[in-house]
């Protein structure tokens, strides 16, 4: 179900965890729509709209502090009700190198390339001419101001399959803390809502003072320190929470104080955000480790959010339907696809200035019929299915 198993899906009990599969599906959307966004922000990004500016950014911050970090989840979760089914934990390792790394290859050689060959194009630091810019693009000597080649937006790809190849050799071992150790420890620190929403986000706290601060965030894998203690340990949560019934429980009992919590933290982000200037200048400014409490709120508030869906999905999404049979399979093909095609409309609509609301409408709906017209078409095409993320059951 997540990208790293194709649509097997989750199992727990006996019963196939359709909530989960429905966040996956939840979450991916969201990142589309949320690259989307990424052409209209202030923010840097490969291409740039004419209309671009700070009004968005306000509706992306609510997203960007768990975005990512409900996929590492969900992925670890995956990782758990799959690796439990294999027999040979090498063999598991290599089917997972075989699904993840055909689409980074794809994406690294032929789909990823148009974004870079636009990015610099607005940029004006390299002449008009696709097939000559490839060429080069694919050479390993650094020609361009941009790394080249790249991943791109299938960074998470990439990680994904480091921390499952890192894990390969040690499943047995895991297996074994899931069901003894590792589960009591999940239960003193999650068996309860108090201890679900606070003690879980200490090391993520920790790696904001620590980490964060001499490792900025940069994708490239390598050097990449802050962000992957953040993600590799939520993946690794997720892991050993995947058939935690007590980590479940305490999940539907912290709900309601996840939304409170959710609630009061987004009301004080915005609060701090439309005051940003003023308290720059103040004493509040000045009072030693406040950034630190400030990331501690903005941990809060992406574990709450965190909760706060998976909590609400196991109570009203835990039930199959036939749009999610489809999605299940089409979303990872979608995700691969989409930032491209949002790229490439993009660049050529926005000098067209037709208006901020009909080019946002013309690129959402361009990007999503490509992705859909995308998946169909590869999905029928039986060597191309791997490149693309498409299990043989797409049909």
């Amino acid at each position: 179900m997540v990208v790293a198993e194709g649509n097997e899906g989750m199992f727990t009990n006996g019963g196939r965890r359709y909530d989960l599969d429905w966040l996956r599906v939840i979450a991916f959307g969201l990142l589309i729509f949320y690259h989307v966004g990424m052409f209209y922000v202030s923010w840097g990004w490969h291409v740039k709209s004419a209309y671009a500016g700070p009004a968005a950014e306000p509706f992306m911050s609510i997203v960007n502090p768990w975005r990512l970090a409900l996929l590492f989840f969900i992925s670890g979760a995956a990782i758990r009700f799959a690796t439990d089914k294999t027999a040979s934990h090498w063999r598991f390792a290599g089917s997972r190198a075989y699904r993840l790394g055909l689409p980074i290859l794809f994406a690294m050689v032929l789909w990823v390339a148009p974004q870079s060959y636009l990015e610099l194009r607005e940029a004006q630091a390299i002449e008009p001419g696709y097939l000559a810019f490839w060429g080069n693009y694919l050479k390993l000597e650094q020609l361009y101001p941009i790394i080249t080649p790249t991943w791109n937006h299938l960074w998470y790809v990439v990680y994904l399959l480091v921390y499952v190849l890192l894990i390969a050799p040690l499943l047995p071992l895991m297996r074994r803390l899931a069901a003894g150790a590792g589960a009591r420890a999940l239960q003193l620190i999650a068996g309860g809502p108090a201890r679900l929403l606070i003690l879980i986000i200490i090391p993520f706290v920790i790696y904001d003072m620590t980490l964060s601060p001499r490792f900025p965030t940069t994708h490239a894998l390598w050097g990449d320190w802050a962000n992957h203690a953040h993600r590799f340990t939520i993946f690794l949560l997720g892991y050993f929470a995947a058939k935690h019934l007590g980590f479940w429980r305490s999940v539907d009992r912290a709900l309601p104080a996840a939304a409170v919590l959710v609630i009061v933290l987004m009301a004080l982000g915005v609060l701090i955000e439309a005051n940003a200037a003023a308290l720059a200048g103040s004493r509040l400014a000045q009072i030693p480790l406040i950034d630190q409490v400030v990331d501690g709120f903005d941990v809060l508030y992406a574990w709450s959010f965190i909760v706060l869906l998976l909590g609400a999905a196991q109570r009203w999404l835990n039930r199959p339907s036939r749009m999610l049979r489809y999605l299940t399979d089409a979303v990872f093909c979608y995700y691969i696809l989409h930032q491209t095609i949002i790229v490439i409309a993009g660049y050529y609509l926005t000098p067209l200035r037709l208006g901020v609301w009909l080019e946002f409408s013309i690129v959402s709906v361009t990007t999503i019929a490509g992705c859909a017209a995308g998946y169909e078409i590869f999905k029928r095409v039986a060597y191309l299915r791997p490149f693309l993320g498409i299990k043989k059951t797409g049909l």
